[in-house]
């Protein structure tokens, strides 16, 4: 029994993030909950025109019109492919208000802590590494962590 609380204390030091794991293609990815303000279900996108290409378009959520990005257009994966699954995670940004982004699916919630979590210390020229700060280890899960302000950054990776 005391071996059980030692590791609880131990536990309750570390540093513990929670991430919403997405599936975009048959890759997961997690997402900090601290960014994510909503979860809605894919709705019509109003094309902009002249947009970057990975931006979808906006919707208006509840009166608000939130721009709605594809990240995997940004890293230059094929194209989105809408299903029952698709979801729109409504981002909250501190200086850039709200933003959405095209995920193929929501799986779960996992907590990881520091331990769990190996940044990501390779250079790549390679647009979709840019995004990644770290992996995730949930079990025998490997997650990618998105580094959110590179995926919201204007500036195009493509």
């Amino acid at each position: 029994m005391a071996s059980n609380q030692t590791e609880a204390i131990e536990s309750r030091d570390k540093q513990v993030k929670q991430y919403i794991v997405v599936q975009i293609g048959s890759e997961k990815y997690g997402i900090d909950i601290s960014y994510v303000d909503n979860i809605v279900r894919m709705q019509k996108i109003t094309r902009v025109p002249k947009a970057q290409p990975y931006f979808k378009g906006i919707i208006n959520l509840r009166g608000e019109i939130v721009p709605v990005m594809s990240i995997r257009k940004k890293m230059g994966l094929e194209d989105d492919v809408i299903t029952g699954a698709s979801r729109i995670i409504i981002l909250k940004i501190e200086d850039k208000g709200s933003l959405g982004v095209m995920v193929d699916a929501v799986n779960e919630v996992v907590n990881l802590t520091e331990d769990q979590i190996e940044t990501n210390n390779i250079s790549s020229s390679h647009a979709k590494d840019t995004f990644i700060n770290g992996i995730g280890k949930n079990g025998d899960q490997l997650i990618s962590l998105f580094e959110i302000n590179a995926i919201i950054d204007e500036k195009d990776n493509v």
